[in-house]
């Protein structure tokens, strides 16, 4: 059995919608970004996207961010 994900899949997995189960890997709050490398996927709530931005960003495949989320009415 093939357990190789083909690259769109994995794109389409990293911009998917993140809802109110997903929490930060930092605090535990709800997750806002999503930040997909090579290595693996970090979840994280405006506040720890914010903080790890400069160090990630670079290296990371997607950057999923849905922050505007938390001004909408």
């Amino acid at each position: 059995m093939n357990d190789i994900q083909t690259p769109t899949l994995e794109v389409d997995e990293a911009r998917a919608p993140l809802t109110g189960l997903d929490r930060c890997d930092s605090c535990g709050a709800q997750a806002y970004v999503r930040a997909t490398m090579s290595s693996g996927t970090l979840l994280f709530c405006a506040h720890h996207a914010a903080k790890h931005r400069e160090a990630l960003e670079p290296v990371a495949t997607v950057w999923h961010d849905e922050t505007a989320k938390l001004h909408e009415r």
